[in-house]
């Protein structure tokens, strides 16, 4: 039997117990005994017993149902998804189409399913100590146990991995993107090393990471740290989005006792090759068309001048005093009295750092503000369509509330929120843990005006719509109902009488 099936048994042995305050109601208002009631911000019902312990959802053909704090389960036939907290986030299993991952704090996991090339693949990770995947093609298998012998595949941000009483020895490979389907002649050579696998690279370190050795895609060069290390690479290519190939500039890279000497040629064969010479820290300088950077006893003194962006900045002790002066970027920084920059369409300022910050992003047409007061105390974001003017906002003062409006103009309110300010993107929290200290909710519909509002888990709650206005307070003692039929009034779970609308009313088609 399901969740919703037993909450429904609940449904109809509350309404039986109290029958007489029931009796032709479409709905049961008994909060925070139970609660039913019509979504305000979608179309779909929701049922609340036992306070915030538990509730069920329906939305269209989604459906939710959760027993707070310990288990929740959503479920979306049309997205084929479904999601399973147990203690969230002890344990939690999603599922997208045939995509499933099963994990237990984050170190335990069992995850498979499809990939794009239709072979079923099956993976389990003892984080981080085991890794095992299995795929119909045997060319995707790998074992790893850690730290004695292992092999890898697209895992920990590299394409392969191989190691071998690790850090004794380990192997690393880094691919290219897949050689592009067009093969124009003049790029004929570099689409055949991109086709033939040539564009790996690959990097064996020995006493990880002290030795290592690294070759591929016109790369090689070693490094013995932090004595020594030397890298010289040629002007390469790769695929880009659009399928077409990009340049990628070729370097020549020195250090000698890291981090006390470095010299650098960056972007070899592009039209912004760059020179860094290091002696740390009497000396810094970087040298290219576009940029000129000097750095005098770090952190005591950096001039930059940046012909690309058309500015100069004068930074003292770091990034304490700061001054910029043109076009491009204009900053004036006393760290961490305050703080003023612009660049670009980015704006920061703050003042007594970290107690107030602002920052802007304008890329036409979204405009994007966000105000914060000592990290995540008060935090407000404002994302604005420029063109349409529609907005989005979310205000967050923990642990007080936390409130958003959508792009509809939809808006929610909820007070306590211990911590949605910190997760905000979070479903998982708001299914599993809202509930429990969300002492008022409010909720209003721009689209059909309807609007709702909760206190103590439905102790109090009041409805409206147009055409609507329903109130019960007191597990229902009190109940409240006004309608273009009439209205109606109940205490302690008796019927008072229904008032009929005026004859105007009733004559109305």
């Amino acid at each position: 039997m399901t969740i919703g099936r037993y909450i429904r048994c609940w449904r109809g042995l509350v309404g039986f117990a109290f029958v007489f305050g029931t009796q032709g109601q479409e709905s049961i208002d008994l909060g925070p005994l139970f609660q039913e009631y019509h979504l305000t911000l979608a179309s779909g019902t929701r049922m609340e017993a036992l306070g915030p312990l538990v509730s069920y959802e329906a939305r269209g053909l989604e459906r939710d149902w959760s027993v707070t704090p310990l288990l929740s389960h959503h479920l979306d036939p049309a997205t084929d998804s479904e999601e399973w907290d147990f203690a969230y986030p002890i344990l939690t299993y999603d599922r997208f189409g045939s995509q499933y991952r099963f994990q237990v704090a984050q170190l335990l996991s069992f995850a498979g399913g499809e990939n794009l090339a239709s072979n079923a693949v099956k993976r389990f990770t003892l984080f981080p100590l085991y890794f095992q995947q299995r795929a119909t093609d045997p060319a995707l298998n790998y074992t790893a146990f850690f730290p004695v012998y292992g092999h890898l595949k697209n895992r920990l941000f590299r394409d392969e991995i191989d190691f071998l009483l690790w850090p004794l020895y380990v192997k690393t490979k880094r691919r290219t993107a897949s050689s592009p389907s067009a093969e124009p002649d003049a790029l004929a050579p570099a689409y055949r090393r991109l086709r033939e696998g040539k564009g790996d690279i690959t990097t064996d370190n020995y006493l990880y990471p002290i030795f290592h050795l690294r070759h591929g895609d016109e790369l090689r060069g070693w490094q013995s740290w932090p004595l020594a290390g030397w890298e010289q690479k040629g002007i390469t290519y790769r695929t880009n989005s659009l399928d077409e190939l990009e340049l990628i500039g070729g370097h020549r890279k020195l250090f000698l006792v890291w981090p006390l000497f470095f010299q650098n040629e960056l972007d070899i064969g592009t039209s912004n090759p760059r020179r860094e010479f290091v002696s740390f820290p009497l000396y810094s300088g970087l040298r290219s068309p576009n940029r000129d950077s000097s750095t005098y006893l770090w952190p005591l003194f950096t001039a930059t001048n940046d012909r690309e962006n058309h500015y100069r900045e004068f930074d003292f002790l770091g990034p304490l005093f700061v001054m910029a002066r043109g076009p491009g970027k204009t900053a004036n920084r006393v760290w961490p009295l305050f703080s003023q920059a612009k660049k670009g369409g980015l704006e920061s300022v703050f003042y007594l750092w970290p107690v107030y910050r602002y920052n802007r992003a304008q890329a036409p047409p979204l405009d994007r503000r966000r105000t914060r007061i000592c990290f995540f105390l008060y935090d407000d974001i404002v994302e604005e369509d420029i063109e349409t003017h529609r907005s989005l906002r979310r205000t967050d003062l923990f642990p007080l509330f936390t409130a958003r409006r959508d792009r509809e103009g939809n808006e929610r309110l909820q007070i306590l929120a211990l911590l949605e300010p910190f997760l905000p993107a979070s479903k998982s929290i708001e299914r599993n843990y809202s509930t429990v200290w969300s002492l008022w909710r409010s909720e209003k519909n721009a689209r059909t005006r309807a609007s709702s509002q909760s206190l103590l888990w439905n102790l109090y709650r009041h409805d409206t719509a147009p055409g609507l206005r329903k109130s019960s307070l007191l597990f229902g003692l009190f109940q409240y109902q006004s309608t273009p039929e009439g209205k109606r009034l109940r205490l302690f779970y008796v019927p008072l009488g229904k008032t009929k609308p005026p004859p105007a009313a009733r004559s109305q088609p």
